[in-house]
């Protein structure tokens, strides 16, 4: 005999209790409910002696204390001879943190559990609204889990949200779905299902929470998909756009032409322009700045795609498994102390992943990179491999500069292009950026020369 048997009573009245459950429950002399308040406990039958755990909900301030107190409650009772009859409603598996909890501590304390399934609050559900949750890709979520708001949620997909037991939870979800969906989107509140009580009601999201009436423990939310072209907050909806733009049936005729070459040029515009987006300090410029340069790197990755060279979930695993291995601090168990420290565990990384391969330390500096930041990059990784000619010098650097203007030799592009390169090595030598020192100065010269026009 286990030591605890978990019964799942149903989501709604006893005329949905399994049979094994009815069964289990008639031939026990005493259950333990997590809760008296549900349907199906006045259809209980009878003859156990029915205890629950309501005193709790009114005692522990939070739902964490009073799903560990029940917990520790249910195992206690379960060193008796007789072990213990829990139930619970729905099904075991499905929402009981209770449940999660003790069959972990059951496992660490030798306890045998036996778990008879009920049906389930989705059951009833899916039957409700006229679902398939397989078939539909139902996303089901836990209202009381939804802290990481709409990260949690996928538009395009229909979502089913639980336990929305009071206007307190509706708000919640609430805030965390007006992150993924427009105001106006519908969704629907179904409450008591499987019982003659069951509702039903229409609202959008925007009011979700002003009907207080309409929330109980009985409880589900349910969110109808975005359309594509509604979808306009996720990543999973703008690789949708742009696979359609793609789309050789209905498609756009420009997208449908360009190739990697072809849109070489776009990406580099688009990197500029979010270059200057920073420089102007403009939150909202820079967020649409950032977004055509994702929109580049999404049309790259459907043009692969299309020609069966990569996918972008490939480009997501390269960049996540390079910052994990690089990350050991933070994802394993390496210590650090500072960001120096960082920086050169990742060259160690670095060049431990360049072992037994013949690429230079330079190889991965573009060539189309603006030439003070290509200067800059070119010698901070030459330097690190301890390669390569030493720059000129501050005192040559005054030399060559009195070279470049003496009146008697015309100045040369080679000794204009050391001046540049030593200048970079002076940069560097200060912790200074070459290419952000000159953005600035153009910044400048900028201002000054429109402020010039303006007093015209």
């Amino acid at each position: 005999m286990p030591a605890i048997t978990i019964i799942g009573l149903g989501p709604g009245d006893a005329s949905l209790l399994t049979v094994e459950a009815r069964d289990t429950l008639a031939t026990a002399s005493e259950v333990w409910l997590r809760t008296s308040r549900h349907p199906t406990v006045a259809g209980l039958p009878t003859g156990p002696k029915y205890n629950s755990f309501d005193e709790i909900y009114e005692r522990e301030p939070t739902f964490d204390a009073v799903y560990a107190a029940i917990v520790e409650r249910v195992l206690e009772l379960a060193t008796r001879p007789e072990g213990v009859a829990y139930a619970v409603p729905g099904h075991p598996m499905f929402g009981e943190s209770t449940v999660r909890a003790i069959l972990l501590q059951a496992t660490e304390r030798s306890l045998d559990v036996r778990i008879i399934a009920g049906v389930s609050f989705l059951d009833t559900i899916a039957s409700a609204l006229g679902v398939d949750p397989l078939t539909d890709g139902l996303l089901v979520l836990d209202a009381l889990a939804l802290g990481d708001r709409s990260r949690m949620l996928v538009p395009q997909r229909p979502t089913v949200i639980a336990q929305v037991y009071d206007q307190n939870a509706a708000s919640l979800a609430k805030l965390a779905l007006l992150e993924a969906y427009p105001p106006e989107h519908p969704v629907r509140v179904v409450t008591a299902t499987g019982t003659n009580d069951q509702r039903i009601i229409a609202t959008k999201i925007a009011v979700l929470d002003h009907d207080a009436a309409a929330f109980d423990h009985l409880a589900t939310l349910y969110v109808p998909p975005l359309a594509l072209i509604d979808d306009t907050r996720s990543f999973e909806g703008l690789r949708r756009v742009v696979a359609q733009l793609r789309n050789p049936d209905g498609g756009c005729p420009w997208d449908l032409e360009q190739t990697h070459e072809t849109l070489k040029r776009y990406l580099l515009e688009e990197a500029y322009e979010a270059l200057d987006a920073l420089d102007s300090g403009d939150p909202h410029k820079l967020a649409e700045e950032l977004g055509d340069l994702t929109m580049q790197v999404l049309l790259h990755a459907q043009v692969a795609e299309d020609n069966d060279e990569f996918v972008i979930e490939d480009v997501l695993r390269e960049i996540s498994t390079k910052l994990i291995r690089r990350h050991p601090h933070v994802f394993a168990d390496t210590r650090v102390e500072g960001a120096d420290e960082v920086l050169r565990n990742w060259e160690a990384l670095k060049k431990a992943e360049r072992a037994g391969n013949q690429e230079s330390p330079l190889d991965h500096v573009p060539k189309a990179m603006p030439a003070l930041a290509q200067a800059q990059s070119l010698q901070s990784r030459a330097s690190k491999a301890n390669l390569g000619p030493t720059p000129l010098a501050a005192d040559a650097l005054t030399r060559a500069l009195a070279d470049l203007t003496s009146t008697t030799d015309a100045p040369t592009a080679e000794a204009l292009g050391d001046l540049l390169f030593g200048i970079v090595a002076l940069a560097r030598t200060h912790s200074l950026d070459a290419e952000e020192a000159l953005r600035m100065t153009i910044r400048r010269f900028r201002d000054a020369v429109e402020g010039e026009e303006a007093h015209l």
